[in-house]
């Protein structure tokens, strides 16, 4: 194992610790209580503040910020933590803001591709393999499910849900929660189909998909209200389990679904 290389301009807390192969490049600041796992590399004028733990072979961007104080004004200094599991890339200018909630963490998930400028506000809890294209944004608490997709500029509102295998269109503005599966676009967006190539991508069966067609045309093309939309999803043969997944998620809704 490499051993840790630190530019001779960062700066890092003593209460930092940075595990073997960590790599800190000119101009970083890593401030309080962090932890950086094997294989990490920070480029150039990275920020990280703590409490926050980061797992192993992340690699963060120039200018990126990472651990930031809320920006929720009710928060009043409680100890609040950021947790980041492993072969996430943060490009440049990310930013990311530990919890509001004393005791609490904004959470993100492994293998995720956060590109220029796109944030992830406090109390988020975000899924493995997501993408976040350039400027999208999560407000507070928002939950966002693997393999989903935020389009470029797509801003979401604070509370709501994105679902597994989500993709949404540039621009969007999302004010309620998204389903699994779904393409999502407009402002205010709108679920306008299934997400069929991604979930191709993701493997999925054509039995599968076809379901998912099917289940879409109950919640979209039916006019039915929530209640008798889950009951027609009910009725539906669900094999691989995705109409399972789709139901447990309209029926925990609290904004409402596009």
């Amino acid at each position: 194992m490499s051993e840790i290389a630190i530019h001779p301009t960062a700066i890092i807390d003593s209460a930092a610790e940075l595990a073997e192969g960590v790599q800190v490049g000119p101009g970083c600041v890593i401030r309080g209580k962090v932890s950086i796992g094997e294989g990490s590399v920070l480029l150039n004028h990275v920020t990280i503040e703590g409490p926050t733990e980061i797992g192993c072979d992340n690699f963060f961007h120039t200018g990126a910020v990472i651990g930031g104080r809320t920006q929720d004004l009710k928060y009043d200094g409680e100890p609040t933590y950021l947790k980041i599991g492993d072969h996430n890339a943060f490009r440049e200018y990310v930013t990311v803001n530990r919890a509001t909630i004393k005791g609490e963490s904004t959470i993100i998930g492994s293998h995720g591709n956060f590109l220029a400028y796109s944030h992830i506000a406090h109390d988020c809890i975000v899924g493995d393999y997501v993408i976040f294209s350039n400027n999208g944004t999560l407000a507070g608490h928002v939950t966002m499910g693997d393999h989903a997709i935020l389009g470029g500029l797509t801003a979401v509102h604070q509370f709501c849900r994105i679902g597994e295998h989500v993709i949404t269109g540039g621009c969007s503005k999302i004010v309620q929660d998204i389903p699994p599966y779904m393409i999502a676009d407009g402002n205010p967006a709108k679920v306008r189909a299934i997400n069929a190539e991604g979930l191709r991508r993701r493997g999925f069966d054509g039995e599968s998909i076809r379901t998912v067609k099917k289940a879409f045309k109950k919640l979209y093309r039916k006019d039915l209200n929530k209640s008798d939309a889950i009951e027609a999803l009910k009725e539906l043969d669900d094999p691989s389990g995705v109409v399972k997944n789709l139901i447990e998620f309209v029926q925990t809704t609290e904004r409402g679904i596009h």
